[in-house]
Formats: C-alpha cells, sequence, structure tokens
C-alpha cells in the first residue's frame, strides 16, 4: 500500500490535553496541523476520534481539537486500544483499515496505541508534524521506531492530498484553502 485510502481511513487524534500541551515542544504547531487534518477530514467525510488520557488529571483535549472529533475515548491505558478504541473504529459507518494518527506525547500514548493499531492488522500512518513530545529525543527515537514497527510517518500536507488523490476531487478547493491557510501562518 503506496497511498492512503480516503474510503478506507478515519483520524485519530491522541491526547492534546490542556494539562499537557504547555509542555510539548512546538505544541502550538502540533495542535495547528492536527487541527487542519480534522478539518480536512471532516470536509471529507472522513471520520475523526480522539482520546484523553486521564482527564480528571490531564484536563480536556483543547476545544479547537475536540470540536473536529465526533467523539472522544477518555483512557487511562497509555494504548488507546486497550480502553476500547478498536471498538470504536469498529462501530463507524464504513470500514476503516487505515488509520491516520496524531498526536502527544509521540512516544508514550500516541506511540504505543499505534504498535496496538498495528497489532490489530491496521495499517497506521503516523503524522508526524502534527505530533509531540517534551523533548526532541524522545519525538525522534518515536518516529523511527514507528517506522521500523511498519507504521508509514507522513505529514499532514501528504495525508491531505493522498485523501484527495485527484486535483479534480469536488472538495479540493475547500481541502486547498486549508493548505494555503497554514502557508500564510508560516509567513
Amino acid at each position: 500500500m503506496n497511498t492512503i485510502n480516503a474510503h478506507a481511513s478515519a483520524l485519530v487524534l491522541i491526547d492534546y490535553q490542556a494539562g499537557l500541551m504547555p509542555v510539548i515542544l512546538d505544541g502550538e504547531t502540533a495542535v495547528a496541523n492536527a487541527q487542519r487534518l480534522a478539518k480536512a477530514a471532516r470536509i471529507l467525510d472522513i471520520p475523526v476520534l480522539g482520546t484523553e488520557q486521564n482527564p480528571a488529571k490531564l484536563g480536556p483535549n483543547l476545544a479547537v481539537i475536540k470540536a473536529e472529533c465526533e467523539s472522544t475515548l477518555a483512557k487511562t491505558h497509555f494504548d488507546a486500544c486497550e480502553d476500547g478504541l478498536l471498538q470504536a473504529l469498529n462501530s463507524l459507518k464504513h470500514e476503516c483499515n487505515e488509520i491516520v494518527i496524531a498526536g502527544c506525547e509521540a512516544h508514550v500514548c500516541m506511540l504505543q496505541t499505534a504498535m496496538g493499531l498495528l497489532r490489530a492488522g491496521k495499517h497506521v500512518w503516523v503524522v508526524a508534524s502534527a505530533s509531540g513530545s517534551r523533548r526532541n529525543s524522545d519525538y525522534r527515537v518515536a518516529m523511527d521506531r514507528l517506522a521500523r514497527a511498519g507504521a508509514t510517518v507522513v505529514t499532514h500536507e501528504m495525508v491531505m492530498f493522498e485523501w484527495l488523490h485527484d486535483c479534480r476531487h469536488p472538495r479540493f478547493r475547500e481541502v486547498l484553502a486549508l493548505i494555503k491557510l497554514a502557508d500564510k501562518s508560516l509567513a
């Protein structure tokens, strides 16, 4: 499998929580990219699920992330698969075997959830540009480990264009506007 199939995809956003994000290295960029990705998914009718690690202690996901999620799974395990993520994915309106995943911390909950999805036979696409950790060394090792385990490491823009597949897609201009908005915010 070389490219992401939008018709078999779901987006899972891991733990963009108020109590966690202030300590994530370049966390604002990770959140902005995750939000853009989620908006594109919603435009393209791709399900978006979120998770929150021990929300009683770390607080809920940031409002900009939570607003994009169809549902948010509270969890205590670092691997969300152990707290019902697979069941949530299986209950979606279409079969989702390609899971696009991003989140924090990349080397803990996002990594362990991605590994759980791989064990369950899902194809996992890890969005490096929408993920983060407190330390760059942990982030880099997580991306390397996930790639060696069989996940495909991508950027949010790669995902968005692969979901579209063709510039003649009826929602192309809407998704392109999200990408251009990101370019303007970098200027």
